[in-house]
């Protein structure tokens, strides 16, 4: 096991580095993990395993680009910011979507770090996709993707401290009887550094599903979904395997309960589960 130290120090001194440097996820990046509702559990994730983490989360969303960390899907109605593409809202048009880019912003600002007047804004300031792409090289985006790159370690520790609370957010939500086989499967899968990217990633990429809004005809698709549907295998090493065979039910599930014709986006998200394959 590698050396491992408290995530604050090492993140809030890799911040400085990369403000002065603007570094990429080359760099290390450790967190650890603490269920808040489950005794003194705790996962740590070495140096190593959270740049890769990180790397990782940064090319499934942008493809590793700076381009990248300012976007807006073809047929959505959110920008999609930084690595984790965290969701911002216009305020004529809300989504049944957790909201995630005001809390990054929040989040990085209470580290101390200067914040660019436009993300300063409690709603996203484009109303359209349209009107986004004509000011994608406007002074206000340009400022916006250079804070977003110099933040990057930030951004990742996000993403740690959402999967942090994940787990004590799903217990509270489930019945006594099912809480044991989350945990355990939760823990299951963290157990190899395969697997701590892909509940990283899952969560990030598709949200730990306790919330009603983000649910087809009552079913939901996030992390706990996921859990719910594992078929625990006998041997350990094949668990991240089950992990992505179940992600691709519940999100197969999804296109099938959806409203409207999701099933263009099914390709690429199979593609993603596929990097969580030992």
């Amino acid at each position: 096991m590698q050396n491992q130290i408290p995530v604050w120090k090492f993140f809030a001194s890799l911040a400085v580095i990369f403000l002065i440097t603007a570094c990429t996820p080359d760099t290390p990046k450790p967190e650890i993990f603490t269920g808040q509702h489950t005794g003194k559990a705790k996962l740590r994730i070495s140096r190593t395993e959270a740049r890769d983490i990180g790397k990782q989360i940064w090319n499934n969303e942008c493809s590793g680009t700076i381009a990248g960390l300012t976007s807006w899907n073809n047929g959505e109605y959110f920008a999609s910011l930084g690595i984790g593409h965290f969701i911002w809202y216009h305020r004529d048009k809300r989504g049944p979507f957790e909201e995630s880019f005001p809390p990054l912003v929040k989040f990085i600002h209470s580290r101390g770090i200067p914040i660019p007047q436009i993300a300063r804004r409690s709603t996203c300031p484009w109303k359209s996709r349209e009107e986004f792409e004509r000011a994608i090289n406007s002074p206000s985006m340009v400022e916006l993707r250079k804070f977003l790159h110099t933040t990057i370690p930030l951004q990742a520790e996000f993403i740690f401290l959402r999967l942090e609370n994940s787990l004590p957010k799903m217990l509270v939500s489930l019945p006594p009887n099912k809480r044991d086989t989350v945990r355990n499967r939760f823990y299951s899968v963290a157990g190899s550094a395969k697997g701590k990217y892909a509940l990283m990633d899952y969560v990030n990429f598709k949200g730990e599903g306790t919330k009603k809004s983000e649910r087809y005809k009552g079913q939901g698709w996030g992390l706990l979904q996921v859990l719910l549907e594992m078929r625990m295998p006998t041997v350990k090493t094949t668990v991240p395997g089950e992990f992505a065979a179940a992600a691709d039910r519940v999100l197969t599930r999804r296109v099938q309960n959806a409203p409207n014709d999701e099933s263009r986006w099914l390709r690429g998200w199979r593609n993603r589960l596929q990097t969580y394959l030992p």
